[in-house]
């Protein structure tokens, strides 16, 4: 074979290699694929043709979502835009959870509504074993009613990330004598009313008279290693997750990362919460 015909010859494997992924790539999946209406189903729409998913809040009911299977790893993310109007004492929720068998591990991001005029908070947690308190809180660069933003969750063996859009707000690394989530858990959505303590510690409550509060929601695919339990095939290689570049933020991800802390974030256990026998991370 000389030089042109071994050319046209790898085009041609090239291009039916390139063929051949776009057949197999993964499309959007619908809402249904992955997901169940847990409660408030009165309250739960589904949108282009089950692209999109509109949950309500109103002085009767929340409503939220679960995935139908359990993950031992994986990148967890969702196109989210909160409520408008005046969003005081509201929660709208995307997390990983496991509670059975007494056994509690969540990793939450947790949007705490705000009074118009106010920013609406982001705030970030980390469950092990039953324990929480390890919130971080941040200011948003930008309106997160206006349109929709991806907030994503990566999860291995060595690390995880919380992301907006593609920046790291924060790491949570397992280190030796901390506690690290090692359970297969559900990926949960919800809008609800969290009155209680949300919004200025509680003592801001929802207004239901600027309702009903609506949250939307886009993107139902799930990378994740299907599992009843955290099992040795969850922190394979084949999963591009768990691959060494994964372990740690690269050179631009770390000083996103280190800009977010600087310039964003309003609270962090570490520093302003009152003596505790939790581990800093």
């Amino acid at each position: 074979m000389n030089f042109r015909s071994w050319t046209i010859h790898n085009l041609i494997v090239a291009l039916f290699g390139t063929l051949l992924l776009l057949g197999n790539a993964k499309g959007d999946a619908s809402f249904d694929e992955n997901y169940d209406v847990t409660w408030g189903n009165d309250h739960v729409l589904s949108l282009n043709q089950g692209r999109e998913i509109r949950l309500l809040l109103d002085k009767y009911s929340g409503s939220g979502f679960t995935s139908k299977s359990f993950f031992g790893s994986g990148f967890f993310k969702m196109k989210i835009k909160l409520p408008a109007n005046d969003s005081g004492g509201l929660v709208t929720s995307f997390y990983l959870y496991l509670n059975e068998s007494g056994v509690h591990d969540e990793l939450d991001f947790e949007f705490l509504g705000n009074r118009p005029g106010k920013p609406i908070e982001l705030q970030t947690n980390v469950f092990t074993n039953g324990v929480g308190g390890r919130e971080q809180r941040y200011h948003l660069w930008f309106d997160p009613t206006m349109d929709f933003h991806y907030y994503s969750i990566l999860w291995n063996h060595y690390q995880i990330m919380f992301f907006v859009d593609d920046i790291p707000i924060r790491v949570f690394k397992k280190t030796l004598g901390v506690g690290y989530p090692d359970n297969a858990m559900q990926v949960v959505v919800s809008l609800w009313d969290g009155s209680d303590w949300a919004t200025d510690g509680g003592r801001v409550k929802v207004d239901f008279n600027n309702g009903p509060f609506e949250a939307y929601f886009q993107d139902f695919n799930i990378n994740g290693c299907v599992s009843p339990k955290r099992n040795i095939q969850c922190l394979s290689q084949d999963y591009w997750w768990n691959l060494k570049r994964y372990w740690i933020l690269n050179s631009k991800q770390q000083r996103a990362y280190e800009h977010v802390k600087k310039t964003y974030m309003i609270y962090d256990y570490c520093k302003n919460a009152l003596p505790t026998n939790l581990e800093c991370h």
